[in-house]
């Protein structure tokens, strides 16, 4: 099996940097995002080479619009985000066209590669978004509850759930990944009680255990996404993490990586029905 972008398998560093970006008009663009491609692996290595210790990762992935102006081949299930929903509930796509993404154990190790990442694609692209996350306390939202408490552990199992395999052989240690920005409304959520937003997650807050299914409505989150297919749940390797300020949009980034483009559409599916 080919090697899988850094960023990919290894648990998620302290401090992650998620950055959006729209590919420009011009002859030269698609080129020097194709040499930007190649380079990130060195790019991340150089600064590697000396902060060691806050174990840099990185990866670099290209929407259905762009990727037949960068290959020959496509990859069997990438094609446009479709968007769902309407109204209050929805979710709409940026239309970006690169996600860089990267996480380590220091902010300022993942401002300078984002510095770098940035200077050598030089005019080719437009910023779109540019979010950056941290762990909160014991790997919690801000909402207070424990993120991903069923994100797979061992790196085996992760490489199992996020790459693909031979059924897409010209893609192998491939991935598709999916990135979503929620704005959270901390005050709204800050006056449910307790019991209230254990019902519409639900998961106990404190220890995050799993409401029994005869207590727990068919609208709470965890009815809504865990799907089984086959006898087994569906899974996928999350990095997602809280972002924002004190007096600013605060949220949750979500972001996740998968051997199946067509799992997110399946638990993206129930949530805006």
């Amino acid at each position: 099996m080919q090697q899988p972008q850094p960023a990919i398998i290894p648990h998620t560093g302290r401090y992650g940097s998620f950055i959006s970006l729209q590919l420009n008009k011009g002859a030269h663009a698609i080129a020097t995002v194709r040499a930007v491609g190649h380079r990130l692996t060195l790019l991340t290595a150089n600064i590697v080479a000396e902060h060691s210790e806050c174990k840099l990762v990185s990866s670099i992935a290209f929407g259905a619009r762009i990727w037949p102006q960068l290959s020959g081949t496509m990859p069997q299930q990438l094609k446009p985000f479709t968007e769902l929903g309407q109204n209050a509930v929805s979710v709409t796509s940026s239309e970006a066209d690169i996600l860089f993404h990267c996480h380590s154990k220091a902010v300022d190790i993942n401002f300078l590669l984002c510095q770098n990442v940035l200077a050598a694609f030089s005019g080719s692209v437009t910023v779109i978004d540019e979010t950056q996350g941290f762990l909160f306390l014991d790997d919690r939202d801000l909402t207070g509850f424990i993120d991903g408490t069923e994100n797979p552990e061992e790196a085996e199992e992760r490489r199992h759930i996020a790459l693909i395999g031979s059924d897409d052989a010209d893609f192998i240690g491939g991935s598709y990944v999916l990135a979503m920005r929620f704005i959270h409304n901390l005050g709204k959520w800050q006056s449910l009680d307790v019991p209230t937003q254990e019902t519409i997650i639900g998961r106990t807050k404190a220890a995050s255990i799993e409401l029994h299914e005869n207590i727990r409505p068919a609208t709470a989150h965890i009815s809504r996404v865990v799907i089984e297919e086959d006898g087994s749940e569906l899974e996928i390797v999350r990095h997602s993490m809280p972002y924002g300020t004190a007096s600013g949009d605060k949220g949750l980034f979500f972001l996740a990586y998968s051997r199946r483009l067509d799992i997110y559409e399946k638990m993206l599916g129930p949530v805006v029905s």
